[in-house]
Parts: C-alpha cells; sequence; structure tokens
C-alpha cells in the first residue's frame, strides 16, 4: 500500500508546484527607447503579474525611490493601478538631463526590466551669420561668409545656404565643432560659404538655414548682400557703319558702386587726347576698322573698359606691293599684291600696255614661263564705293635665258682701213664675257694685232629682257679676207650660250655723173622742188669712191653709172632727178643722221637708243640732205617696201631726221615704208 501512495504523492506535489508556478511575478510590459523634445512629457510604461511587492525606477542604475510621487524628482512620477501591476514612469517637462537609460525593477520578486533609452531633443536655434543683417562685398574679390549654429541644439543642427530659395549646393561648406556642449549637447557649429561676388549681386538676400530631426523645417537667418564694384561698361557707336569721312559719335555709359570718378578714351591702344567725358565725336577713316574705340571707366574700387570697332565703308589702300621676280625659263612665277579696303576690292593683273585681264585676285602665277613672258605685271584695284582709294602697282618678271645676241648695223670700210663691228647681248643671269672670234683667233677684251675689243654697258632693254651689252670689235687696216669672212659674236651664262654672225661690207671707190631716175623724197629737209640736172652733177672736190651694193633693184653699170629700177613695180611714181655720189661730212657727223624715234618694229616697246655707240667711223654721205633725198642706213634699206596706211608727206618735225635707224631685234631691217 505503502508503495502505491509514492508515485500518487508525487504527482500531487508535480501538480502543486506547477500550479504554483502559475502565479510568478512576471512583467506583462516594459519600456522601450523613447525620443522626446525638450520641455515635452515623457512616459515609460512598466506593468507586472501576479507580483503584488514594491516596484521602483532606476536612471542610469540610480534609483529613484518606492513612493509613487518619487520625492527628491520633483518632475518624476509613477502612475497606473499599482494593484493591478502598471507603473508607468511619467517625466515633465523633459530637460536634456533626462537624457538616460530607465529599468523598472520588482526588487522582492528579483525582476529588472530590459533598459530604456530617453533621446531627448533639441531644436536648433536660428543661426548668426557673421557681419549681418547686411555684408558688405567687394565684386571680383573671393569672400568667405560664416554662419553658427546658436544654443544647445541636439542632435548637431545641418546649416545649409539658399538663395532666392534654391539651395547653394554648388557653394563651398566647412563644419566645424566651436565647443563641447553641456551633458547632452553636441556644441555649436559653423558653416563657411566661399563665393566670388559680381555686381549682380547686389542686394541679393542669402538665408543661412539651421535644420535637424528635433526641428526638421529649420529655422533661418537672411541677410542681405551689399556690393561695392568696379564700373559695369557699355559702349556705343552711332551709326556704326559709315563711310570713310563721315562723323560718329560714341557714348560710353557705366553703372558702379561707389560713383565714378573717371573717363579716359583710347584708339588702338593710344590714347586719344582731351577726352575725358562719356562721349565722343570723330571723323571716321579706314583706321576705324583695325583699331577699336576703347573707353575706359574708373571708381575707388578699380576700372573696366569696354572697345568697339566701327565698320567703315573705304576705298582700297595697298598694303603689300608685288616684288620683282627672276626665274629661269620654264619654271613658274608668281606675283602677290595684297590691298586692303571695304568692302574688299576686286584685284585684277594684266600686263603693261595691255588691256587683257590675266587673273583676279590678290595672286598671279605663270607657268613655265619663257622669254616672251618677261615684262611688268600690274595689279590693280578701282577705287570703292566712295570714290576713294584704289590705283596699280606693278612689278618685273626677269627671265633668266641663255644669251640673246644680236648683230648690229656696220658700216661698209674700204680695203686696208678702218672698220667696226658691233653686236648687242642681253643676258639674264649677265654673261660671263662676250667673245668675237674669226678664222684664226678670238678675243674678249683688249687687242690682238689688228682687232680691239670694246665692251659697254647698254641701258636697260625691253622688260624682264636682262641687262644689255654691246660689243665693239674694231679693226685696222682690212684685208681681202675681212670682207669675205665672218665674224662671230658670242656669249654664254649658266643658262647656256647665243651668238651671231656680223659680216664686214666692203666700200669701193666709184663716181657717177649719168643722170637718170633717182628717187627723190618728198617733204625733204629743206622742202626744195625738183632741180635740173645741172644742179645735181657732183663737182671735181665732191666726188669720191661709190658704194657697191647688192641691190636687185639697183644696177652699176660697167661705166659705174647708177641706173635705177622702179623698185615699187609701178605703185609709186619715180620722178627723174639728178645725183652725185661724194665723201664728206654728213650734217651732224657720221654715216647717218641721228634717230627720231626709239628702237622697236611698231607695236613693239621702246627700250632703248643706240645712236651712241652705232656711230660710224667712215664719214659719208650717200645722198646729199640739203636737196631732201633719202639717206639710207644700210645697203638693203631698198629691198622691199610697205604699203602705206595713208599718202602724202610724212608728218616730221622740225628735229627730225629723214629717216630712222631700223629696229632692233628684227634680224633683218624692217621694211621702209616710204611716199613718193
Amino acid at each position: 500500500t505503502l508503495r502505491m501512495l509514492v508515485p500518487t504523492l508525487l504527482v500531487l506535489f508535480f501538480l502543486f508546484l506547477r500550479g504554483r508556478a502559475g502565479l510568478l511575478p512576471h512583467f506583462l510590459q516594459q519600456p522601450e527607447d523613447l525620443v522626446v523634445l525638450l520641455g515635452d512629457e515623457a512616459r515609460l510604461p512598466c506593468a507586472l503579474g501576479a507580483y503584488w511587492g514594491l516596484v521602483q525606477w532606476t536612471k542610469d542604475g540610480l534609483a529613484l525611490g518606492g513612493e509613487r510621487d518619487l520625492p527628491g524628482w520633483s518632475r518624476y512620477w509613477i502612475s497606473g493601478n499599482a494593484a493591478g501591476g502598471q507603473h508607468d514612469l511619467h517625466i515633465r517637462p523633459v530637460e536634456l538631463e533626462d537624457q538616460a537609460s530607465y529599468e523598472c525593477q520588482a526588487t522582492q520578486a528579483g525582476l529588472r526590466s530590459r533598459p530604456a533609452q530617453l533621446h531627448v531633443l533639441v531644436p536648433p536655434e536660428a543661426p548668426q551669420v557673421l557681419g549681418g543683417p547686411s555684408v558688405s562685398l567687394v565684386a571680383g574679390i573671393p569672400a568667405n561668409l560664416t554662419c553658427r549654429s546658436r544654443g544647445d541644439a541636439h542632435p548637431t543642427p545641418e546649416l545649409l545656404w539658399f538663395r532666392d530659395g534654391v539651395q547653394l549646393d554648388g557653394a563651398t561648406f566647412h563644419q566645424t565643432l566651436l565647443k563641447e556642449g553641456t551633458t547632452g549637447s553636441t556644441g555649436s557649429v559653423e558653416s563657411i560659404l566661399s563665393l566670388t561676388p559680381s555686381s549682380h549681386d547686389d542686394g541679393a538676400t542669402l538665408v543661412c538655414r539651421a535644420r535637424s530631426q528635433a526641428l526638421p523645417v529649420g529655422k533661418d537667418t537672411a541677410i542681405t548682400l551689399s556690393l561695392q564694384y568696379p564700373p559695369v561698361v557699355t559702349l556705343s557707336a552711332e551709326p556704326q557703319r559709315v563711310q570713310e569721312g563721315e562723323k560718329v559719335t560714341f557714348l560710353c555709359q557705366a553703372t558702379a558702386q561707389p560713383p565714378v570718378t573717371g573717363y579716359r578714351w583710347a584708339k588702338g591702344g593710344s590714347p586719344v587726347l582731351g577726352a575725358r567725358g562719356p562721349m565722343l565725336e570723330v571723323v571716321a577713316d579706314a583706321s576705324f576698322l583695325t583699331e577699336p574705340v576703347s573707353c575706359e571707366v574708373s571708381n575707388a574700387v578699380g576700372s573696366a573698359n569696354r572697345s568697339t570697332a566701327l565698320d567703315v565703308q573705304f576705298g582700297p589702300i595697298l598694303q603689300s606691293k608685288p616684288k620683282p621676280l627672276s626665274v629661269d625659263v620654264g619654271e613658274d612665277a608668281s606675283f602677290s599684291c595684297v590691298w586692303r579696303g571695304n568692302p574688299l576690292p576686286r584685284v585684277t593683273w594684266t600686263r603693261r600696255g595691255e588691256a587683257q585681264v590675266m587673273a583676279s585676285g590678290p595672286t598671279l602665277r605663270l607657268p613655265a614661263v619663257g622669254l616672251e613672258d618677261a615684262g611688268d605685271y600690274v595689279c590693280r584695284a578701282e577705287p570703292g564705293l566712295s570714290g576713294l582709294g584704289g590705283g596699280a602697282a606693278e612689278a618685273r618678271l626677269t627671265v633668266n635665258a641663255p644669251p640673246v645676241v644680236t648683230a648690229l648695223h656696220s658700216a661698209p670700210a674700204f680695203l686696208r682701213g678702218p672698220a667696226r663691228l658691233q653686236c648687242l647681248v642681253f643676258a639674264s643671269p649677265a654673261p660671263e664675257a662676250v667673245v668675237w672670234s674669226w678664222d684664226e683667233g678670238f678675243l674678249t677684251a683688249g687687242s690682238r694685232g689688228r682687232f680691239l675689243v670694246e665692251t659697254f654697258p647698254a641701258p636697260e632693254g625691253r622688260g624682264g629682257q636682262g641687262p644689255g651689252l654691246i660689243s665693239v670689235l674694231h679693226i685696222s687696216g682690212t684685208q681681202e679676207s675681212d670682207f669675205s669672212r665672218g665674224f662671230n659674236c658670242s656669249a654664254r651664262n649658266r643658262l647656256g650660250e647665243g651668238g651671231t654672225l656680223v659680216t664686214l661690207g666692203r666700200r669701193a671707190s666709184a663716181s657717177f655723173s649719168k643722170q637718170k631716175n633717182l628717187v627723190r623724197i618728198q617733204g625733204s629737209s629743206d622742202g626744195s622742188s625738183s632741180r635740173g640736172p645741172e644742179e645735181e652733177t657732183g663737182s671735181g672736190e665732191d666726188q669720191g669712191p661709190i658704194m657697191h651694193t647688192d641691190h636687185s633693184d639697183l644696177v652699176l653699170d660697167e661705166e659705174r653709172a647708177l641706173e635705177t629700177k622702179d623698185p615699187t613695180n609701178g605703185y609709186y611714181k619715180v620722178r627723174g632727178v639728178s645725183v652725185s655720189l661724194s665723201l664728206g661730212e654728213a650734217p651732224g657727223g657720221g654715216l647717218f643722221p641721228p634717230p627720231s624715234s626709239p628702237l622697236g618694229p611698231p607695236g613693239t616697246p621702246a627700250f632703248y637708243d643706240f645712236n651712241p655707240h652705232l656711230g660710224m667711223v667712215p664719214p659719208c654721205r650717200l645722198y646729199r640732205a640739203r636737196a631732201g633725198y633719202l639717206t639710207t642706213p644700210h645697203p638693203r634699206a631698198f629691198t622691199s617696201y610697205i604699203k602705206p596706211t595713208s599718202f602724202g608727206p610724212p608728218d616730221l618735225g622740225p628735229s627730225t631726221p629723214p629717216f630712222p635707224y631700223a629696229a632692233f631685234p628684227t634680224p633683218s631691217h624692217p621694211r621702209l615704208q616710204t611716199h613718193v
């Protein structure tokens, strides 16, 4: 029986213990962390079950007491139905010192709640901006604006800058802890806004806002910027587009703080003397297009200037002349000529003496030039709309080529008499030497036996043909072989060699008085009419040797009398007159009178009168100039004729000789155009 009672007692004891466990003290509600604003009320709940003993609260481990009114803690009390196990802790008003860790404890049951942290939030006060409410700055000078928090705000406030309601995100901020706060605080902070103000910031309003969790909307402090700035200048011209010579007025306006103290004017960087006020009047010329007018305005802070250029309409002005060129034959040549004008001038290129436009624009290009391209080239710009400016500039093209050698007319000589042969040399570059050569020798300068060479500089030849030289071969005591052989005149430069063959004509003794049909030129120098045969018969002292010619038109008969055929085949009327040949000085000396016009065929630019170097040594007069007969410069002067464009005697001036020289460089003498 006892053995069966033991298990029963154990079950009852277990059931007793279990029932007893269901009545043990326990927490029905425990306090939790709480955030509360400074000055508000804080409530930390605590509820116990199956406990009717002493309940107390601790603050950071310090017991507050067991009474419900918590003596010694005037702002603290416990509320709730104690019989029902409710023991809530109240704090009002909350202060910063109340921020702590709190526990609810059932001391007799040995129960402690989990700790609850009470956080006290302190809203920030309106911040302080140093120098406010009106901060004076200088435009263009970097400056710092400092904003500081005030009070023991908790948590630490955030300081922000705004302008016109827009946050200045691009600004530079520095936040610094200035001092340690009291219990539960983090101290004051400041924020620095760095900026470089401009004159446009004058009167602007900036706001510094202190914001935190305790006050999300924050509190603001506004300041106004008062800017001192150098003048802000605007410069205008009236009118902006002008013709050269018109009047223009410049107006210089400025805003400044402090006020303007002075004006200065300049043109192209050079001061305009006497101009001191805000207005300037000038007369426009071409320089105003490239030399702007500037106005500088000053005040106590600094100075500023503005400039403007006028749109001046003016005629072409030559800025860069074309430069002479010297190129080898076959190479390209290029001329450049720069004109300035507004509007841009039209530039054309021509060859001097020609009207045909070769090119337009600042550059003339001549590919693969030849000797025919040598000459002067002209770049021309027409006057502008105002009729001013314009003009022409020219440059010479010299074509380097082998020398061009041409035989000049040489007078026939008597056997065993003196003779002179001449050649003309044009060359660029200049020839190294001019050489005369014949069967048994050559000579460049000085003398050798019967031969003597002289070389003279010739005046300028045709444009671009290079410098000219005249070389003369003198022969003393001519021999038979001198008339039958040729004398070669040659010259060489780096580009090659040129030469020509010069022959010596022979003059034979002859006289005649046969009166036949001879040619008389109307409009002779003395204006005399036809003479009778007796007037033209030569006297004994006027008689001289006759010149042998190779004219097919003139026939020398066996009696050494000269007969004539009509060389014009009836085109001209030939009248019978008398003549006698004689030796003697022609008027003015030499065989021929001096030329009346420069050398060169019709239409060819004149380039040189060779008469000073071509005077003939043997004095002779083929026809009497006083009788009005034609004085011929060469034995072949009558080989051909050219039909005249008009009839009648030539219009000769009083000093014009009856016949000019044949023109160089035509190899044969030009055709004689004569009115008979």
